[in-house]
């Protein structure tokens, strides 16, 4: 089974056109009614939503998450009242698997305030007809903060906030002692630009999550709850959060102080352990106290 990294980047670089239980405590409801909602990337539980839509996203909701972020495999049409019946909002969605213009209606038919770009260099690379391995130089980062800030204008004329999405690769070192991610956070305009921290793919190069969220306050109002497994990093194997390599109270911590506005989770596969509906239970009933 493909991570979703190495879906991402098909679709971007070889122009992939896709139309893209209440079991728990008392406490941890409590704790969900005090206003802090927990949220799901859809495509971690991909698998399931395509052999039953509705019934996934039930499944979803009886759990406990109160929000999708989108990738649409159908119409926006079609997942916006899948939503409705199932009772989920959809803040957020990632365009890259149909492109921007066609991102920004679909994320006003499903009332998505965030437009996002799940790869961006890949997308760069796509739109320049480039199927080549992809680079994270210095100036790579500068031409990548200059494209961020041009979707991020088209994004604002349109009523949406665009955030950028990392993966491991941003944190190579570009020189000075920088990464390519603080050369896209220091040459994006914070008027414009946000960010979705995907925290595990920050852990998998190297960095500290909650350092991000503690330099940037403001600047990233998104974030993806991911782990992997220890050891055979090159493969990335996904872990049910609790059950990887990372603490997630501190980064929770953090994130909160910095503004924090919705949290995803989502795991990467395999799931041989458990489904990825389970794999939904378990993250949540680990993450929601920390929330």
């Amino acid at each position: 089974m493909m991570t979703r990294r190495q879906f991402l980047a098909r679709s971007a670089l070889c122009g992939t056109a896709l139309g893209l239980g209440l079991g728990t405590s008392g406490k941890l409801l409590a704790a969900a009614s005090a206003g802090k909602t927990m949220g799901i990337q859809l495509y971690m539980v991909l698998d399931a939503y395509q052999k039953d839509p509705v019934g996934t996203l039930k499944t979803l909701k009886s759990i406990g998450y109160a929000e999708i972020e989108a990738i649409v495999t159908t119409t926006a049409e079609t997942l916006r009242d899948q939503l409705k019946e199932a009772g989920l909002a959809c803040p957020s969605m990632h365009f890259d698997s149909m492109g921007f213009d066609k991102g920004i209606d679909a994320a006003h038919v499903l009332g998505s305030k965030y437009i996002v770009s799940s790869m961006l260099p890949a997308t760069m690379q796509k739109e320049k007809g480039g199927q080549g391995k992809l680079t994270y130089t210095l100036d790579d980062a500068k031409r990548t903060a200059e494209y961020a800030n041009r979707l991020a204008e088209k994004a604002k004329k349109a009523g949406l906030q665009y955030a950028y999405h990392n993966h491991h690769d941003e944190f190579t070192d570009v020189g000075g002692g920088k990464t390519f991610y603080d050369v896209l956070l220091a040459e994006t305009d914070p008027k414009l630009v946000q960010f979705e921290l995907d925290c595990g793919w920050v852990h998998a190069g190297g960095k500290n999550p909650a350092d991000y969220f503690k330099a940037n306050p403001g600047r990233i109002p998104l974030m993806h709850a991911k782990d992997f497994l220890p050891g055979n990093a090159k493969d990335y194997p996904g872990a049910e959060l609790g059950r990887g390599t990372l603490d997630y109270k501190p980064i929770m911590a953090a994130a909160d102080a910095a503004g924090l506005k919705h949290c995803f989770v989502e795991q990467e596969g395999p799931f041989a352990r458990m489904s990825s509906l389970d794999a939904a239970r378990v993250d949540f009933d680990y993450l929601r106290p920390l929330r």
